[in-house]
Order: C-alpha cells, then structure tokens, then sequence
C-alpha cells in the first residue's frame, strides 16, 4: 500500500535545534513513516527546497471558546500553528455549570453543553478543530465558580472545594494549573491560596503557568511570588508573556531573568513565554482603577473592540478623547462605564523593544501569542501574527536568534514543556504535525490598523497527517485533536 503523502526535496529543521539537512518526509496513518528517500504516496509534494518543519505551537493561548465559536482556527492555522496551550491568565472554559455567567466580559466564555475538561473536549472534538488544543485550568475559573466575585480569601471549605476542582482537570489530562493574578478574581488571593492549588498538580506532573501579579514596578517581587508558589508546590514553573511593563520600568526583564537563571541553577525548573510585539492586549475594565485612572497609560491605549462604540475600534484614547473633547479620564470612564463596557477589549502599548529581544535570546523563553480571539472589532495583530513576525523579523531581519534554534523553541522545547509526547519534532513514529515555509518571505502582514491578514511565506500546514492548509487555501479537513498530559 502507498503512503498517504509524501513530501520530497524539503530541508528539513527537524525541531532539535540541529542544522537542516536535505530529505524527503513520508506521512501515513497520522505519522511521520520515514525521513530519507521518500516511498511511493497517493499524494506527492515537491517542497522546492523550502523548510519543513514541526508545526509551531502557541504556547500561550485563550482560544478556549475559540474551539467552538470558529473551529477552523484560520487565525492561527494560517501561522503555521498546529498545537496550542489554552486556559492560560487564570482564564478557563472548566469548571463549568452550563447556563451560568462567570465574569463581566470573561474572555473563555461560557458554555451550555460541559461541565469538565472530558465534556468540554468532547464538544470541542464536535466541532472538528482545525488544530490540536491542550488545557491548562484557570485559577480565575475555579475561584469565580466556587467563591463568586467577592474580594475576601477563600474560607477553609472553599479552597478545598478548588482543590478538588484542579485535581479533578488534573486528572482528566491537563497540562497544569495557571494564574492571573492581576485580573478580578484571582487579585483577590493570597500566596497561600495558590500554594494550595497549585500543589494539586504535583501527583500528574502538572506545571504552574502564571500572569504574575505585577509585571511593571513590583515585577521582581512578582516574580519572587512565582518562584516560592513552585517551590512551595514542587512543580515547574511557566512565566507567561514575559515584559517589564510602562516605560520607567523599560530594561527590568534582564533583572528578571537573571532571577530566573539563579533559580534554575539552583535546581528550579522555570521557562517562559514572549510574544514579539510592543504592545498587550485585554479586557479594558480589568486595568483601569477608575477612581483615580492612569492617563500615562491610557494615553498608550487603543481600543480593540466596543460593543457600544464600534466607531472607537482601532483608534486610540487621546484620538478619541479629541474628537469629542473629553478629557482622557472622561474618555475612559465613557467606555469602561458603557452599558457593554466589560465587553471591551483594549490594546495597551507598554512594552520596550530591546526587552523583546533580550527576552528572544534567553534558551529558556517559548512563544506564545496571548491573542484574544474577538473577531468582531479590531483585535491584536498577534491573534493572526506571532509565529512569521518571530521568523521574519527577529530571525531574518534582526538576527535575533538562529532559525533552528526559534524552530527549536516553537516546536519541541514547547511540546516537551507541556507534556505533549510524540510531537514537536521531524522524527519517525511522531505525529505529523509539519509546517512548509520560505524563509526568505515568511512574514507577518497583520498591523495594529489592518489587523485580519494572514501572513506571507507559509505555504502548507499539515495536522495530523492532513493537509489543513495550502497556498492561502484552508482545507476545512478538521483533523485537529484533544491533546491530553501525558504522564
């Protein structure tokens, strides 16, 4: 019988860091049948000498709701994306009790149709996902569904109802416990708190990922948080979307990680993520205190998506403050305050670009995009460009890193990291998982004006051993699969 598909005259960046070499892939069955010589296939491709690679994965995702509202996952397929890491922020579809309201403007969404990590994968698998999905379990999640909103701490029965909550997802295969500390209701915990839940993923080999409690002035002490949570816990540590956050703290991530070096010298197992852009992105209410509003920051911030006021998408504060003759404190009450003000979604541009690359060039930093999947306004442009933006800009243009060594770090060291076995490198007996591309075109087009474009320089994304994109065409195949923690 002939393979499904091969592939010849590819060089192929295997995932390992090692150099390309020239060979044709063989795929059958869902897995990658040999490297070499390529056998006779029902399907023959020539690659043309581009790069075939793993398919990168998002190690930073909140397309948790993204699964059922828009399965064909074109924003990130398009990437090169094969496999990603959701419910990450302390944001997570489980626990859930079908029908009910979380939090004003939650970004996981609600569902009517699961109640744990097994029924929301299975509705998910419904749906026929264009790519691969793994799930952590969110602190905000569990504290919301168990304590509600109220800014106390837990009371004894409480925290060991969450317990059981993590253990519970634990159990049915996710890959770790995550925080967002900074947001509403996590801020309301103390470090004991997260202690105990996070303990709950010590029998599965679970990871702690977290949105630090402050990544701006008190950003060392935030991370010295993260670090006594996992070592209390016995875990590894995952710091998301790494940065030193608002311009007089601009140059603090080398004092950050070289916290992290020290630590992981000691014996600690710490990594982290990093998207390859100036700016962030969130619910608008969560950052803004509005009896006494930052107008520094506001003034940085342009809004992504308003229900109430569509006409403000993509423009920013002061443009907006100006045209109506508010004050920046006036505009920013107006729009957090509206009636579908917790539906809001801002873009905050608070990051140095020499931070991102010092954060690039640390072996231990992953990628991770933390786009929010609000297709209806004016999202984030790493929703649909964080993987070609690192190859093209700070691989080809920039010199940043070396192309087998951002390879590495967005296929194997990320699978390695999130428990996510038999993927993440070219090797026989592994899934199929694969990514043809230029690397002399691959780029991002996706800008903060014209955010929706797909990039240039991916030709063919394969999932699964299917071919789910091709040449700007999305197959529609659905071959995508629930990946669970393996232990």
């Amino acid at each position: 019988m002939p393979a499904d598909l091969v592939i010849r005259n590819a060089l192929v960046i295997d995932g390992s860091g090692s150099p390309g070499f020239p060979a044709d892939v063989t795929v059958t069955d869902g897995q990658i049948l040999g490297i070499g010589t390529g056998s006779a296939a029902a399907r023959e491709i020539d690659a043309g000498g581009k790069v075939l690679c793993p398919g990168f994965v998002d190690t930073h995702s909140h397309d948790d709701g993204a699964f059922l509202r828009y399965p064909d996952m074109g924003f990130k397929l398009a990437q090169g994306v094969t496999s990603e890491v959701s419910g990450n922020c302390g944001f997570s579809t489980i626990p859930n009790e079908p029908g009910r309201t979380y939090m004003p403007g939650d970004i996981s969404g609600s569902g009517s149709g699961w109640t744990d990590l097994d029924s929301y994968f299975e509705a998910c698998m419904a749906q026929k996902p264009a790519i691969n999905n793994a799930m952590l379990v969110g602190h905000n999640r569990i504290r919301a569904h168990v304590v509600g909103l109220e800014k106390r701490l837990a009371t004894t029965e409480e925290l060991a109802e969450m317990r059981g909550h993590v253990a519970k997802a634990m159990e049915q295969g996710a890959v770790g416990f995550s925080t967002g500390l900074i947001y509403e209701p996590g801020r309301y915990s103390d470090t004991a708190e997260v202690v105990a839940l996070a303990s709950e993923c010590r029998p599965y080999s679970g990871i702690y990922a977290t949105h630090m409690r402050n990544e701006g002035d008190k950003l060392l002490e935030a991370v010295d948080e993260a670090m006594l949570i996992a070592r209390e816990a016995a875990i590894p540590l995952h710091i998301s979307h790494h940065k030193s956050a608002g311009r007089r703290n601009w140059g603090r991530v080398s004092e950050s990680l070289a916290k992290v070096d020290k630590a992981n010298a000691s014996g600690m197992d710490i990594t982290l993520d990093v998207y390859p852009y100036t700016a962030g992105s969130g619910p608008m209410w969560q950052y803004v205190n509005l009896q006494n509003i930052d107008v520094e920051w506001a003034k940085g911030v342009m809004i992504a998506s308003c229900p109430d006021f569509p006409e403000f998408e993509g423009k920013m504060v002061p443009d907006i403050a100006q045209a109506h003759e508010w004050s920046i404190e006036e505009t920013v009450t107006n729009i957090v305050t509206s009636p579908k003000g917790h539906q809001v979604i801002c873009i905050h541009f608070i990051i140095d670009e020499a931070d991102i690359e010092t954060n690039l060039r640390h072996p231990r930093m992953l990628i991770g995009s933390d786009g929010i999947p609000e297709l209806k306004g004016n999202p984030h442009p790493r929703l649909f460009g964080t993987m070609p933006r690192v190859l093209g800009r700070y691989v080809r243009e920039r010199r940043v890193l070396p192309l087998e060594e951002a390879i590495r770090r967005m296929t194997s060291a990320s699978c390695e990291r999130f428990g996510l076995v038999n993927r993440g490198l070219v090797k026989e007996g592994y899934a199929a998982d694969l990514v043809l591309f230029d690397p002399e075109t691959v780029r991002d087009l996706a800008t903060y004006e014209a955010p929706k474009q797909e990039p240039a320089g991916i030709h063919m994304v394969i999932v699964n051993g299917k071919v789910a994109f091709e040449d700007g065409r999305h197959t529609g195949v659905g071959s995508g699969q629930m990946l669970r923690f393996k232990r």
